[in-house]
């Protein structure tokens, strides 16, 4: 089973309110990105990585992640789209060679380990898709555009969704596919799953696995960073 992992790097700045794309601000030293494909690079069930970037970022991601890290298992790096889901639509499109299992994740999202990987990896003998999420904890209102309540949700049955999410290539490839010729929009990699009605495993995340999108989730990851060097 040949497994590919597709990793999103395209991101830009616009939240974290820099000059620099979040994926490259540096953490503990080194890019964020770094260790995120550090992650991938030391799975020993993950057969490949695909980089998905912004083309402007091309000169950044030679000299500040390739040239010094000397990754072997990146395979492609590929140019992203306008939108999330054009990037990864043009990750799975460039994979040559076969593929049995495809990984699509956060590339701002270094909180995770390669069992947690090789968790969703395994299960794909039970499953076609399956992604990680923690059930919501607070109490989450629909409010209308004038700033008024329209209604409290049910708690009990929401989840906040994670990366990455593991899939069988031939099906999200499909999926992927199907969604953006009919112009469908995607929140998550699994959306377009669950556009063709097939079933989505949803198993338990991590509270570690933040995605660093603003600045008070920098500062949160270099704190939640030096307490893991510290339970090592």
């Amino acid at each position: 089973m040949r497994t590919i992992a597709i990793i999103l790097a395209g991101g830009t700045g616009k939240r974290m309110g820099s000059s620099t794309n979040k994926q490259f601000l540096l953490l503990d030293n080194k890019p964020i990105i770094v260790h995120t494909l550090q992650v991938f690079e030391e799975c020993r069930q993950v057969d490949g990585i695909y980089l998905v970037v912004n083309h402007k970022d091309l000169p950044i991601i030679q000299e500040e992640v390739l040239e010094p890290y000397k990754f072997n298992k990146i395979l492609k790096i590929v140019i992203g789209g306008r939108l999330r889901q054009d990037s990864v639509k043009n990750g799975l499109e460039a994979i040559d060679g076969p593929c049995d299992i495809v990984i699509i994740h956060d590339g701002v999202r270094p909180f995770i380990s390669p069992s947690f990987v090789e968790k969703g990896i395994f299960l794909m003998e039970m499953f076609d898709a399956i992604i990680p999420a923690l059930p919501v904890k607070d109490t989450i209102k629909v409010v209308s555009k004038e700033g008024f309540v329209v209604k409290t949700l049910d708690r009990d049955s929401l989840w906040h969704i994670q990366t990455p999410q593991t899939f069988k290539y031939n099906l999200i490839l499909k999926a992927y596919r199907e969604g953006m010729t009919k112009k469908l929009y995607g929140y998550d990699d699994a959306t377009f799953i669950e556009y063709m009605g097939k079933k989505v495993k949803v198993i338990e995340g991590s509270p570690y696995n933040i995605k660093i999108t603003t600045p008070e989730d920098l500062a949160l990851a270099r704190g939640l960073l030096q307490q893991l060097k510290g339970n090592i």
